[in-house]
Formats: structure tokens, C-alpha cells, sequence
């Protein structure tokens, strides 16, 4: 039927399974005309979205705002990497609005709090009411007094929450009803009935958009309930999925790298060469002024124990990812066998361990925002070093089962305590500063390959602390 054209038919697939299923019957693919459609670029997606979203609109009782659209495309196609992005896309669009419209149906957060504070002391009183020891006495009043000032907080928020419940339900009323009256316009221009649509047009649906205008205008500043999606709301929802602070998805990038060093420098003291060199790094970075493809800053840290390595790198994910715990940290004294590749990246199909994922891959999957930290990366072995140029140079890294793991927005940062023996001897002053890092360099050309050095943003040296 295809070959005689008596069928007309329309194919989707991927790549892969056009590969394994379809190229191997020639026959049956020549019947086909191949159209390869690449994925949507960011402006692409707003328009499908906004093409989209009065269906969805509809569907739930909620109004998105326009710019809620762009912000979730720009945030998506920073922030989640391991989703198709018009795929992740659509996803995102049915969370938020089901999101949404729960939260209608629902009270809102302060008044369930003072709900929970209230049964809480309740449940407090009925236990203290039957003690008579005068401890108990004292504070069967502290509670009673708490209790009523909370049940004096809440009378107002309920009272504001009905009334506003109330204006929502009229709203979403409303836009249920011109739905309907257009879907009855639409019916009757495709049968010419030119009276229904002219009484539809200025009569019924005129006069519904003009109570629900005046309905939406009469919302108060500090409301508890919105029908409206807007960017801050978009934000809590990258917030679920990559546990990324809202605070700094809402942040300006600029205001956040402005004063860098300054603040690094309060908490990191004495390695004032270090901080400036680490933030000028991270500052071209953020500038464009590098390589797009690579992470946002790798480094190689040289200097002996206890002189703020850690530190700065703890400090450093806090100024940039608002939280210090994020270092993802492998120690790489663990990595000096040729095998212990397969425990970074993940041991490959049909090996013992495959399923598990690789400890590196697997949190660099799930926090893509972090600084990554290598322990005595002197350590490690060759083939070790060959995965980090990969992650280096291009950013990415595929793990065993055949993922790309994005390392693009990471802090790569090796630590190593090679020549640190020089580095004390200059501290006795026995040489010059410039003479003991020419010492150290040497030793790390020895020991580390030219290509691995050259993919560094820089080599940063701590001196010793002075006591």
C-alpha cells in the first residue's frame, strides 16, 4: 500500500530506534522520506509555549504571564540538562499550573501554619489543665495567652482568605463562561448565523470580559490568593526539581560576582594572591571571555596542609551557589589503580556494578551547580587523568551506561600538596618566593601531563601560614 501510494502515513521516532528498528528493512525505509527535526532553541519554545498556554489556561482556571514563560525557558535550558527541552518543557508547564490551581483549592501557607501552632497548643492545654503543680499553673497561662493572641492573628487571615477565595472562584467562573460563549461564537460563524454571533460578540461576552475586568481590578497589594503564575513561581518549581536556592535563580548575576574577592578575603585570610587569582578567573568566566564549552573555573591548588585549600573551596561554592556543603569531594588517593575509573564515571554495560552509576557522574548529575573537588589529586592514575581532560576541555563527561553528564556551570578545583616542602623553605626565607614556585612547577611538570596543565584556568599557590 505505501509503494502504490494508497496509504499516506506519517512516522515519528528517534534516531536510535529508526537505527535499530527501520534501517534494517531497506525496503521499508525507502517508502519514507526522512525529515530530521533538531530540537527547539529557547525562542522557538516560547513561541510553542505561548501557543500552548491558552489551552492550558483554560483547562486549570490560572492566568500565566508572559514573562513567566520566558523565565522558564531560560531557567530550563540552564538549569535541567539530562530532558529533551521542549519535552522538560511541557513538563514544567503542567507541574506549575496543577501546582497552581492545588494551591487555589488549598489554604494558604501562613494561615496552615498558624492552624498547625494552634492544635499544637491546644493539645498542650488539655495536658497542662490536668496538672496542679504551680510550674504547670504558670504556664497553663503562658498558653492560654499565646493561644489567644494566635486565634486573634488568624480571625483576620481567614476573613481575608474567604473573601479572597471568593473573588478567585468568581474569577475562574467567569473564564469558564467566556470559554463556553466563544466556543458558541466559533459554532456559529462556521454556520453564517450572523444574529447568535453578533449578539454573542457585543452582548453576552462583552459583558462577562467587562465583569471580569472589573473584578481583577479590585485586588488588593498584599493578597493571598492569585489566579496568576508569574516568574517568582516558575523559580519555586526549579527550586523542587534541582534544589537549586530561589534566591539565587532570582539573583542577578552581576550583583552576585560584584565584590567576589572582597568577600572571599573575609573569610579566607592570609592568601590574598590565592582569593584574587581564583575570583579574577571565575570573573573572565562569567565575562565570556573564555571558552563557553568548559566549566566555569578549574583550578590546581599547590601548598601544604592547613593553608585554606578546603577552605576557599568551601567558600567559593557558598559565594556562588549560596550554600558551602556543595563541594562534590573525591579523594583521589582512592583512584590509583587503572579499574577505579569504572567507580567515577560507572562501571560499563554487562559489568558487575553498572546499574549503580559512576560517584562522580551520578553527583554531578544531580547537582549540576556545585564545585567539584579532587582530594591529592597527585595521586590519582593516568587514566584518571585522561577522564578529567575530557571534563576540562569540553565540559561534559559520558558516563558507563552512555549519558552526558554536563559540567559546564561546575568549579573544578585539584588539590595537591606537590612541593610543599619548597614552599615551607621559602617561609624560613633561606630562598625567594619566585625561586621556591619555580621549584614547585618543575615538580608538577613532572609529575602532571603539559595537556592536563594547559586546560587550567590557573595555578594557584598558598603560601604557608605565618604563626
Amino acid at each position: 500500500m505505501l509503494a502504490w501510494g494508497q496509504l499516506r502515513c506519517i512516522g515519528a521516532t528517534t534516531l536510535e530506534e529508526h537505527r535499530k528498528y527501520i534501517e534494517k528493512d531497506a525496503a521499508f525505509e525507502r517508502r519514507f522520506q526522512q525529515v530530521y527535526v533538531a530540537e527547539p532553541s529557547v525562542p522557538n519554545t516560547i513561541s510553542i509555549l505561548q501557543g500552548l498556554k491558552e489551552k492550558y489556561e483554560g483547562h486549570h482556571g490560572v492566568r500565566i504571564q508572559d514573562c513567566a514563560l520566558v523565565i522558564a525557558a531560560q531557567l530550563s535550558s540552564r538549569y535541567i540538562t539530562d530532558v529533551i527541552f521542549l519535552t522538560k518543557q511541557l513538563i514544567w508547564f503542567m507541574e506549575i499550573v496543577q501546582m497552581w490551581e492545588l494551591q487555589l483549592d488549598s489554604q494558604p501557607d501562613k494561615i496552615d501554619k498558624h492552624e498547625r501552632k494552634r492544635m499544637q497548643l491546644e493539645v498542650e492545654l488539655h495536658a497542662l489543665e490536668k496538672e496542679n503543680d504551680k510550674a504547670s499553673k504558670a504556664q497553663l497561662v503562658e498558653v492560654w495567652r499565646e493561644l489567644d493572641d494566635l486565634r486573634d492573628k488568624l480571625q483576620p487571615l481567614k476573613m481575608k482568605y474567604r473573601k479572597e477565595k471568593e473573588r478567585v472562584d468568581e474569577i475562574r467562573r467567569l473564564k469558564q463562561k467566556r470559554d463556553k460563549l466563544i466556543l458558541a461564537l466559533q459554532e456559529a460563524e462556521r454556520r453564517y448565523d450572523l444574529a447568535i454571533a453578533a449578539n454573542l460578540i457585543y452582548g453576552e461576552i462583552q459583558e462577562v470580559e467587562s465583569t471580569l475586568a472589573q473584578i481583577e481590578g479590585t485586588a488588593d497589594e498584599n493578597i493571598m490568593l492569585t489566579e496568576t503564575v508569574g516568574p517568582e513561581h516558575i523559580a519555586d518549581v526549579v527550586n523542587c526539581w534541582t534544589g537549586i536556592p530561589v534566591t539565587r535563580i532570582g539573583q542577578n548575576e552581576k550583583e552576585r560576582l560584584i565584590g567576589l574577592a572582597e568577600r572571599l578575603h573575609q573569610r579566607v585570610v592570609g592568601q590574598n594572591q590565592a582569593v584574587d587569582a581564583v575570583a579574577e578567573a571565575v570573573l573572565r568566566s562569567r565575562a565570556a571571555l573564555g571558552r563557553p564549552q568548559q566549566p566555569t573555573g578549574s583550578f590546581l591548588f599547590l601548598g601544604p596542609a592547613g593553608v585554606g585549600k578546603t577552605e576557599l573551596s568551601k567558600s567559593l561554592a557558598e559565594q556562588l551557589f549560596d550554600d558551602e556543603n556543595l563541594p562534590i569531594r573525591t579523594d583521589m588517593s582512592e583512584h590509583m589503580e587503572q579499574h577505579s575509573v569504572a567507580r567515577l564515571i560507572g562501571a560499563q554495560l554487562g559489568y558487575i556494578g553498572h546499574k549503580k552509576g559512576g560517584q562522580l557522574t551520578e553527583a554531578a548529575r544531580r547537582r549540576p551547580y556545585s564545585v567539584v573537588l579532587f582530594d591529592e589529586v597527585e595521586k590519582a592514575h593516568l587514566s584518571v587523568f585522561n577522564t578529567l581532560l575530557q571534563v576540562l576541555d569540553d565540559g561534559r563527561l559520558t558516563d558507563g551506561q552512555g549519558r552526558t553528564v554536563d559540567f559546564r556551570n561546575t568549579v573544578i578545583i585539584m588539590k595537591s600538596n606537590l612541593g610543599a616542602e619548597h614552599l615551607l623553605s621559602g617561609l624560613s626565607g633561606k630562598c625567594a618566593m619566585q625561586v621556591v614556585r619555580d621549584r614547585v612547577m618543575q615538580e608538577v611538570r613532572r609529575h602532571f601531563r603539559p595537556e592536563l596543565l594547559s586546560r587550567l584556568d590557573e595555578i594557584v599557590f598558598f603560601d604557608p601560614l605565618i604563626t
